[in-house]
This record gives C-alpha cells, sequence and structure tokens, in this order.
C-alpha cells in the first residue's frame, strides 16, 4: 500500500485547480497553531502553511523525508500516529487540526477521532476530509489500504461520540464520485488514471464552483468541520 500511497499522492499533484478549491473550502475555518495529521508528500503543507505556523505529522518516515526536503517555512516535521496516540512533540495543544484523506486508512477510527480531540486546545477544530458512500468501495480502495468509506449518519456518530461538535457536514465532487464509481467498481482499476485526472482539472471546474455555494446529494468525499466540547 505504502508504494501505491506514495504513487497515488504524486498523481494527485495534478488536480492543483482541486486542490486549491478544496484549500479555499477550509481556509476560514484555519486558526492559530495548525497540526496537520498525516501529511504525506506534503500536497497540502505548504497551503496550510501561508496560514500560520504548521506542525506536520505522518507515520512513514519516507513521506517524513519527503516533507523535510521540501524545507517549507513555518512547518515543524515529524512522526505522529493518531491511531496510537504517539508523537514526536510532548504536550503540546493546537487550536486546529487537518486530517485529509486519512481516516479511511486507519482501522480503530474511534481511536484516532478521540485522540485528536485530546490534542486540541478548548473549542479546537477539527477540518475532516474522508472518502463517502460504502457502496462506491473497490479496487481502488482496496489498493490503497482503505478500511472503508463513509456515510454521513456513520461519520456524525463517531465525532459525536468522540466528543466532537459538528457544524458542517457535506459532500463534495459528485463528478468524482462518478469517475471514482467507474474506476474502482466497474473497470476494477488499481491506480487513478493520470490522463482521467488531468481531463477531471479543468472539466469539473464550472460543477466545483456551483458545488462551493450548493451541496450536492451524494460526493466523492465527505468534509467535515467539528469544535472540540
Amino acid at each position: 500500500m505504502d508504494k501505491t500511497g506514495k504513487e497515488t499522492l504524486k498523481i494527485m499533484r495534478i488536480v492543483r485547480w482541486y486542490n486549491n478549491w478544496l484549500f479555499s473550502l477550509i481556509k476560514s475555518h484555519l486558526k492559530g497553531e495548525i497540526l496537520e495529521a498525516g501529511a504525506g508528500i506534503g500536497n497540502f503543507t505548504h497551503l496550510l502553511s501561508t496560514q500560520g505556523i504548521v506542525t506536520s505529522v505522518d507515520i512513514s518516515e519516507d513521506y517524513i523525508k519527503t516533507l523535510r526536503k521540501m524545507s517549507i517555512a513555518n512547518v515543524e516535521i515529524g512522526f505522529g500516529d493518531i491511531e496510537k496516540g504517539k508523537y514526536f512533540f510532548k504536550n503540546r495543544k493546537f487550536n486546529t487540526i487537518v486530517c485529509l484523506n486519512v481516516l479511511e486508512h486507519i482501522k480503530e477510527d474511534k481511536e484516532a477521532l478521540s485522540n485528536m480531540n485530546k490534542l486540541l486546545k478548548p473549542r479546537g477544530r477539527l477540518i475532516l476530509l474522508v472518502p463517502a458512500h460504502q457502496g462506491a468501495f473497490g479496487s481502488l480502495d482496496k489498493n490503497l489500504g482503505h478500511f472503508r468509506r463513509y456515510s454521513k449518519k456513520q461519520l456524525l456518530e463517531k465525532l459525536v461520540n468522540s466528543r466532537f461538535e459538528v457544524s458542517k457536514l457535506r459532500f463534495l465532487n459528485c463528478l468524482g464520485a462518478i469517475g471514482w464509481f467507474v474506476n474502482a467498481r466497474i473497470l476494477r482499476k488499481k491506480l487513478l488514471p493520470k490522463n482521467q485526472l488531468t481531463i477531471f482539472d479543468k472539466l469539473a471546474r464550472p460543477f466545483l464552483i456551483v458545488e462551493k455555494f450548493i451541496e450536492s446529494p451524494f460526493g466523492l468525499s465527505l468534509l467535515v468541520i467539528a469544535e472540540k466540547k
């Protein structure tokens, strides 16, 4: 999975417009000291660093080395396992935790949510992005090491049980959901096709601009904005 995961993260750099669009949805919710939980190879790290001091963690030493080579200002990098609650920093609390496309890789996701709650300061904020619709689970998910995709009801229940107060829970990227279903369930591909993503990054723009203001009834992902109770 690690080799596939890194290759997928590299491929996802192609969709720069989409990444910037997604960042525009969470930018206003960032505050204070930021923890990036599961930074990968830094596709969003540089964007987060424009909003303040960032601490980026990952469980992969390979990813950590890649992040350090990028030498991004305002970013401290090191090991962090949110499932086991082990981090390179000690006794630190954060105003915001950003966790994008990570929770689905964690077997004990309830533990991870509980641990992130503990890392937040009072009324600290969690920004979470996870894949939506278990019915779309297929070859791409299996090859990436996903344990699950989420429904709104399932995710909300887990967040509430982890002592979060949810202010926003919405679907994102309806066009991407269709593409994922075709590739993962029908064509049974093991890796996201680069040519499709290049086309998507251009053709999806009108749909995504509309989605910024009007939520689709389904989507590739679920975006959560929540606060520690």
